[in-house]
């Protein structure tokens, strides 16, 4: 189900899911969001005093993003940051309490991933693989791509991207799924686990070495996650080593699937990086570097 579109005067909730989210970071922030003609709450986690790496006690986390689902005044739950800890809350969310609530938009990207997965898998809804608020990437441009997602989806049907290549030429329709490998991986075995059955694949990543992004691919592949696949979008690998020893892997590992693949789609952990609606049906054009989002 495709979350109904934000409009102005609706309420966006920033919550804190999982690491410490800087404050100037989130400062610089709020004048964007509340441009957008919104109004913003932010979450206790949000401001939180650190704990460690974490932005708040799991139960502290888990209430926040409760909250914020079950108020009914809020269309949509912005993640401020990622680091980690996501999956550490998903436990103590109430999903059967979220589900009666009704739909809204969720978006966030990086750890945030076993979220997607949570509210994809849980909720049966769409949401936004979108740039974090509350980070130096959130320049105009992808602060501007996830507003139009947010209020006028049908404006960015088609993502277009400047930087792809085709890893393996082709064209692909499927539902899309994936997000951060590392969160991918690490979700295997658990309930929101789900497939990329019929899926078209994202993946990125940031500050991993190229022999675990090799285990990671591998552990899907080997795990049956990768069954049924109908595509890859490629996106950044930041501070992850030689780019071309990169794509090399990813043609080694994933060429086999004989599926189309787009190399370097700038999304993920780089400036300027898009929303990609996950869970909905798309048509991948790996030569054209383009993403077309079907109605």
């Amino acid at each position: 189900m495709r979350p109904p579109k934000t409009r102005p005067g609706d309420t966006i909730a920033l919550v804190a899911p999982a690491g410490p989210v800087p404050p100037n970071l989130v400062e610089e922030a709020l004048p964007v969001l509340r441009g957008w003609g919104v109004e913003v709450h932010v979450g206790e986690c949000v401001r939180a005093a650190p704990t460690g790496y974490l932005s708040a006690s799991d139960e502290a986390r888990a209430a926040e993003f409760t909250r914020a689902w079950l108020d009914p005044g809020v269309t949509c739950v912005l993640a401020a940051r990622g680091g980690y800890g996501s999956q550490r809350m998903l436990d103590l969310v109430d999903w059967a309490a979220l589900r009666a609530a009704g739909p809204k938009m969720f978006a966030g990207s990086s750890d945030v991933t076993a979220l997607h997965r949570a509210v994809n898998v849980h909720l049966g809804l769409e949401t936004l693989f979108a740039p974090l608020p509350a980070t130096t990437l959130f320049d105009a441009v992808a602060a501007e791509h996830l507003r139009l997602s947010l209020f006028e989806p049908e404006s960015v049907r088609l993502i277009a991207s400047p930087t792809s290549s085709p890893l393996v030429s082709g064209t692909a329709t499927g539902t899309l799924a994936g997000g951060n490998l590392a969160l991918l991986a690490s979700s295997l075995g658990a309930p929101e686990q789900g497939s990329a059955h019929q899926a078209i694949v994202l993946l990125e990543d940031v500050t991993e070495s190229l022999y675990r992004i090799d285990r990671m691919l591998t552990q899907l592949l080997r795990s049956g996650w990768l069954d049924g696949v109908r595509g890859f979008v490629l996106g950044s690998w930041k501070s992850c080593g030689d780019p071309e020893s990169i794509r090399a892997l990813m043609l080694d590992r994933l060429g086999p699937l004989g599926v189309p693949i787009a190399w370097d789609f700038g999304v993920g952990h780089v400036p300027a990086s898009p929303t990609i609606p996950l869970g909905a049906r798309a048509t991948l054009d790996a030569d054209a570097g383009t993403l077309l989002v079907l109605p």
